[in-house]
């Protein structure tokens, strides 16, 4: 069975955006494959160094995976920092690479971009290299990506080539796994992104109040003023979450869907009543992983049991490789 390497870094409770560029896909990969869910709690750091949040952030993390149906029987949860051969590893690493690779690596430069920084941490530089160690620690086969993250995946490629070629032959090449239909979920005020740092999205966990209020600011179609004037689907955020989370709907609501959409271009429906059958779609999707996890925060120390055994385990291999790696360096 082919190993796969995935993980989060813990900022706070995920959202519709993660559920449809990960979790979704996860959810299917888990039967398949052997699945390492790393929490990545040191690249947490590269951007926010205060921790005063970050144990409640990564039970968090942990649960709302478990409430979408990713099963810790079948995956492998670990934490980043519990394991120091993967900081080792990175420094290793770190000596095989040079400084304009990895600053070649679009994802970083588009990171200092939208959060201005003019002058990052040595951390948040080299967390690509981190990047590298967390995959190659565990001789994954596969790592899931979007096709912006792709270019993080040829970089551990080359750093598994160069030492191979300069040592001796220990590492596999890892691929990237790009999901073939995981697609972007705008944020509520219809930027392309929806984050927790914009105030932007709608949670896993949020109660369906709050979906209701979130839903009813949403959005919309900017050049519409009256709701008998025909209204844009496409570009539309609300019809994007139609289409995401609808097409999971019984067939009698996907066809509502569609009546709406053609309602709506040429005037015949208005705003309020396309929110109103959002809020309905989407607290239908929420409610069994709201009260799933509802169920799991009783559960006394689950998530704290969870992340040591899957710990342990991941560190075993990580010794394995680590001592591979010196051994071929003739550093044992």
């Amino acid at each position: 069975m082919k190993r796969i390497l995935t993980g989060d870094r813990p900022t706070g409770k995920l959202h519709l955006g993660h559920y449809v560029g990960s979790l979704k896909n996860r959810i299917g990969l888990q039967d398949s494959y052997e699945v390492y869910l790393l929490v990545a709690d040191l690249h947490a750091l590269t951007t926010n160094t205060d921790t005063s949040e970050l144990k409640q952030n990564i039970k968090d993390l942990v649960l709302d995976q478990l409430a979408v149906g990713i099963d810790p029987k079948k995956v492998t949860f670990c934490i980043q920092s519990q394991i120091p051969e993967d900081a080792e590893l990175a420094v290793i690493f770190s000596m095989l690479i040079n400084k304009p690779r990895v600053e070649r690596i679009p994802t970083l430069k588009d990171m200092l971009r939208d959060l201005k920084i003019e002058n990052p941490s040595l951390g948040l530089l080299s967390y690509p290299v981190l990047q590298a160690a967390d995959i190659l620690m565990v001789k994954a086969d596969l790592v899931p990506v979007g096709k912006d993250q792709a270019s993080h995946i040829e970089l551990t490629r080359e750093i598994a080539q160069k030492f191979n070629a300069t040592y001796k032959k220990v590492f596999s090449l890892p691929e990237a796994l790009i999901p073939k239909d995981t697609g972007t979920l705008p944020g509520i005020d219809g930027k392309t992104k929806m984050s927790k740092s914009l105030g932007n999205a709608i949670f896993l966990s949020d109660d369906e109040k709050t979906v209701r209020d979130k839903v009813m600011k949403m959005y919309t179609d900017p050049t519409r003023i009256h709701p008998t004037d025909p209204g844009h689907v496409e570009g539309n955020p609300v019809f994007t979450y139609l289409d995401a989370f609808g097409s999971t709907s019984p067939s009698q609501m996907r066809k509502k869907v569609e009546g709406y959409k053609k309602q709506y271009r040429v005037g015949k429906v208005g705003d309020v009543e396309v929110k109103q059958l959002l809020v309905e779609v989407l607290n239908k999707f929420l409610g069994p992983i709201r009260k799933k996890r509802a169920q799991l925060e009783k559960e006394d120390k689950l998530v704290e049991k969870i992340l040591e055994e899957g710990t342990r385990k991941t560190r075993e291999q990580a010794v394995q490789t680590l001592a591979q790696v010196k051994e071929a360096m003739k550093l044992d």
